[in-house]
């Protein structure tokens, strides 16, 4: 069932990652140019964070018919796993974003407490940017979800990805004007013509532009979930260096700089913790030579990995976190137990192998809220 007029219009908001979620939404990877070695790899990681997740709520995992039966095998049986046509396995972009109201009725009738907005989505890029040239299937992936839920639809036209918005739950969102003002996603929209949808749509009263994310995430054009999250209200993590010969350093400063001068949609200033980025981490001959040649983005050596420990996905009561082998992954977890102190954090080994497709935990996972 579609939903005529805008979100706000029903009473509809985002609620924060951290509110009470009923299930999660995890894709499942299978293509060759995207994941090395025909993604035996990314599949063993999506599986343990898929185990990850499934300790604290409900996961459904959505797999095509050609990988269906691989999926049931290498998932535990309380995991659920669904046929699923789709391009790639990024959720968090391709799944709905879930809105949430208070359970009033309308002059009609008594409307579901949870909806679904479909965004558009070309790819992150379209024909000459994106990162593949069929994405038929991922635009039918939010539809088919919020089907089988049986959540009503809000439809929208403009383009835009799961991973490029983060919000407070009390009125405030973040975002980075490298990704949503990039011309290759609405080039017919001003930035205040964005900003009143992202209210119209996610309930929000303000947004809090960053001017660029993580350095090298060039597949999205720079999305917030690698650069920066809220936390709760007020506060937020972002990704930092102390090498000032790093060029994510001037980055991070850009946006330290903002941030600290900020307040949110309630008049609070935003505190900031830094959260240290690993690496840097770069792709080996070896890693690039287990792709396939497709009609996906060319992945060559040498090329610097877009890591980061802000990706990482808010469950019941659990903080599930990248870990990449590195220096900095131990401080992450001491960062993170620290932020959430009512979360459990839980380490996920082995992440390299998503960063390598082009994201990370939170990119790939979508938390369906539950009812209020």
């Amino acid at each position: 069932m579609d939903l005529m007029g805008k979100p706000i219009d029903h009473g509809y908001r985002m609620p924060a990652e951290w509110e009470p979620h009923s299930q999660c939404w995890i894709g499942w990877p299978e293509r060759p140019d995207n994941w090395r070695d025909n993604a035996v790899h990314a599949q063993r990681v999506f599986v343990s964070v898929a185990q990850a997740i499934s300790r604290f709520e409900y996961v459904t995992v959505c797999a095509s018919s050609a990988q269906w039966t691989k999926a049931r095998d290498q998932l535990p049986k309380h995991i659920r796993v669904v046929e699923m046509s789709m391009n790639d396995s990024w959720f968090r972009d391709t799944g709905p974003t879930f809105v949430i109201r208070k359970g009033a009725e309308s002059s009609q009738n008594l409307e579901p407490s949870v909806a679904g907005i479909d965004w558009t989505f070309n790819s992150w890029g379209g024909i000459e940017d994106g990162c593949y040239a069929d994405w038929s299937q991922d635009l039918l992936i939010a539809r088919k979800i919020l089907s089988i839920e049986r959540f009503p639809r809000f439809p929208q036209t403009m383009i835009l990805e799961g991973g490029s918005i983060h919000v407070d739950g009390d009125g405030t969102c973040l975002t980075t004007e490298e990704c949503l003002l990039n011309k290759n996603r609405n080039p017919d929209m001003t930035k205040e013509e964005i900003e009143s949808e992202l209210k119209a749509y996610l309930g929000v009263s303000k947004v809090i532009w960053l001017p660029r994310g993580l350095y090298g995430d060039d597949d999205t054009n720079g999305h917030i979930d690698s650069m920066c999250s809220f936390v709760k209200p007020g506060v937020v993590l972002l990704s930092w260096t102390d090498d000032k010969c790093d060029l994510q350093h001037e980055r991070s400063l850009e946006a330290l700089t903002i941030l600290e001068n900020s307040t949110d949609a309630m008049g609070r200033k935003l505190r900031v913790i830094k959260l240290h980025v690993p690496g840097p981490l770069y792709m080996t001959e070896e890693e690039a030579n287990g792709l396939a040649k497709g009609d996906g983005i060319p992945r060559l050596p040498g090329t610097r990995l877009a890591a980061s420990y802000v990706n990482f996905y808010i469950a019941n009561g659990a903080i599930i976190t990248p870990q990449f082998g590195d220096m900095w992954d131990d401080e992450a977890v001491r960062v993170l137990s620290h932020a959430f102190p009512d979360h459990e954090v839980v380490r996920i080994e082995g992440a390299r192998e998503i960063v390598l497709g082009g994201g990370n935990i939170h990119c790939i996972t979508q938390q369906q809220p539950r009812s209020p």
